[in-house]
């Protein structure tokens, strides 16, 4: 009998962690502020203090704070000073220190911005007479003042028997006229088209009439004028298509992904605290302990970019590898899973007599969050 192959697991290569997932808030405030100072770019330090200043101060208080420039903030341990307060670490005399620094800082841009706020309104007072045009206006000026003149100019040479032709395409491209300037000027050709054409067929007596003076090669060579003008419009539409860029949308950074989770801080019955839930963004494996169902789940990611959290749901899960199982004997097995490797884990686990099941991906106020690993 054939032996079969030993199958390797497929193994995910852990993703470096970077930015606010990887900030070292085991290792205290100073650690954290030094990490801002050396690593935090300047669009996440401001962040962090904006969402500080929305969660403190009241709503004018907000919006003066908002009005002024972004580098009055855009220090580095102002911005771990915020986010220390953000994601609720726990406080200590230097902690209350430097988030009295960054309040006083804060009601310095309050008053600032509602100087700003206040010049603003006079200057929309001001502006108010002011008639200012739309973008569809704009760019029927536009088309009014270049194509459609030369539209007109072809009329007039026709009107004086000159048997000239207008090349659309290339004076779309001249004037830098995009795809949705085509309506109106195809609207006027096919107006012409219509005209010529009953004309040469004889299917209108005015047409006929009015075109008497035109011999039918003049009237053919007219419609083929149409068509062709009407084929570079419907080149310069399709160009404007394939040239349309595609929106790629950008993932959510790590404090607004977790923004809205909820999750249970510490359960005194089970003697479990939640890692901040920061943590989960960007890794690749993740534990989590319902306290009311007894529910133990474990999250796998294949994903290269890790674990993007949605409200409070977990994405990009792996639902084959992923798993949960009410456990009989909570506080053994929990202390497994915070303080063994995934293998050992697994071991432990197949040897439940409780049956696995699909997790939903849901977290909510009953869920502890054990513990994430980057692989």
């Amino acid at each position: 009998m054939a032996i079969p192959k030993r199958t390797r697991k497929k193994t995910v290569r852990a993703r470096a962690r970077t930015g606010l997932a990887a900030v070292p808030i085991d290792k205290g405030f100073d650690a954290v502020k030094d990490y801002f100072h050396m690593e935090i770019d300047r669009k996440e330090i401001v962040s962090q203090v904006k969402i500080y200043i929305k969660k403190t101060f009241n709503k004018s208080d907000v919006r003066a704070a908002l009005a002024c420039p972004e580098y009055k903030i855009n220090y580095g341990y102002l911005g771990a000073t915020a986010f220390w307060n953000n994601q609720n670490l726990e406080k200590s005399e230097k902690t209350e220190t430097f988030t009295n620094h960054l309040n006083g800082k804060i009601n310095e841009m309050i008053e600032m911005g509602q100087k700003i706020l206040n010049e603003k309104k006079a200057e929309e007072k001001v502006q108010q007479n002011i008639i200012s045009l739309s973008p569809m206006q704009r760019l029927q000026n536009k088309i009014s003042s270049t194509i459609m003149q030369d539209l007109l100019d072809l009329e007039d040479q026709w009107i004086n028997g000159e048997e000239t032709t207008l090349d659309v395409y290339m004076q779309f491209k001249r004037y830098g006229l995009a795809g949705s300037a085509t309506m109106p000027v195809r609207q006027v050709i096919e107006g012409w088209l219509i005209d010529y054409e009953d004309a040469y067929h004889k299917r209108c007596e005015d047409a006929a009439e009015g075109y008497s003076h035109l011999k039918k090669p003049e009237l053919n060579r007219r419609i083929k004028a149409c068509q062709d003008m009407l084929l570079d419009l419907d080149r310069i539409k399709s160009a404007a298509k394939a040239t349309r860029k595609t929106r790629v949308k950008k993932p959510k950074a790590a404090d607004k992904q977790i923004a809205k989770v909820k999750y249970k801080t510490e359960d005194a019955n089970f003697k479990l605290v939640s890692i901040p839930p920061i943590q989960m963004v960007g890794k690749m494996r993740l534990f989590t302990f319902n306290t009311k169902t007894r529910m133990l789940t474990e999250y796998i990611t294949e994903s290269a970019n890790g674990f993007q959290i949605s409200g409070s749901t977990i994405k990009n899960f792996d639902q084959v590898n992923s798993r949960t199982v009410k456990l009989r004997k909570p506080e053994e097995f929990l202390t497994l899973v915070q303080n063994k490797t995934p293998k050992q884990i697994d071991i432990e686990w197949k040897a439940l007599t409780t049956k696995s099941s699909v997790p939903n991906g849901r977290i909510n106020a009953d869920t502890i969050l054990l513990r994430v690993l980057d692989k």
